[in-house]
């Protein structure tokens, strides 16, 4: 894959380059966020790395330029924050997944791969996770084989959800990607959304399928 790397500290920049071209990735590092923003915007990249705190331009801002200007590719966010707050508004602008400074390359390494793959595969018709099952070309949901009744705003966040599982998705995100940029919709809008589609999909002889994930969102799976 070829991997755009955007992180100011030049020692850490260096040690992680050399680590993902030894396991066969070309890498290109950047400095600063206004060249690393220039890199993506003008680059076919497979995965962008990026630091949050950056000199001229942090890596938050970045994030929201490329998605802004319709840049798709996969973005792992790098933190050194303890916190959620870097995380969740890196997920909120767009991010792919975040990795919290000081970090493990085996780890690193594996993110980037899951990112790479996830980035090549076709969007699938029928959507799995453990027994539920979704057929987005019939719109058909089931899950143990009973079958689930869903409104058109219910379809579209699992389909969401279920595209996405494993991941936090804050409510922001769902924001973004539900309601089409239109007026601001409250917290309480999003929640209640959730809380119908959990219903429907929960039974009380099966383990919870969609989680809340306190002080950031929720994960589906």
């Amino acid at each position: 894959m070829k991997i755009l790397l955007v992180e100011d500290d030049e020692k850490l920049a260096s040690l992680v380059k050399r680590g993902l071209s030894s396991v066969g990735h070309a890498v290109d590092a950047e400095y600063d966020g206004v060249a690393g923003e220039s890199a993506a915007m003008n680059g076919a990249y497979d995965v962008v790395v990026l630091d949050v705190m950056l000199p001229k331009k942090d890596g938050i801002a970045l994030l929201r330029g490329l998605r802004s200007a319709g840049r798709a590719m996969p973005v792992l966010l790098m933190t050194a924050r303890d916190g959620v707050e870097d995380a969740v508004a890196g997920l909120d602008a767009g991010a792919d997944d975040y990795l919290r400074k000081p970090f493990a390359l085996s780890e690193l390494y594996a993110r980037v791969r899951s990112l790479g793959r996830r980035a090549n595969v076709p969007p699938s018709l029928v959507l799995r996770s453990g027994n539920l099952v979704f057929d987005t070309s019939t719109r058909r949901v089931e899950r143990g084989g009973r079958p689930i009744s869903l409104t058109t705003k219910e379809l579209m966040y699992l389909e969401y959800f279920m595209r996405n599982a494993g991941r936090v998705i804050t409510r922001g995100m769902l924001e973004n990607a539900l309601w089409n940029g239109e007026a601001e919709i409250s917290s309480n809008v999003i929640d209640v959304y959730v809380a119908r589609l959990r219903a429907k999909i929960e039974f009380d002889d099966m383990p919870p399928i969609l989680v809340t994930v306190r002080g950031a969102g929720y994960r589906f799976g």
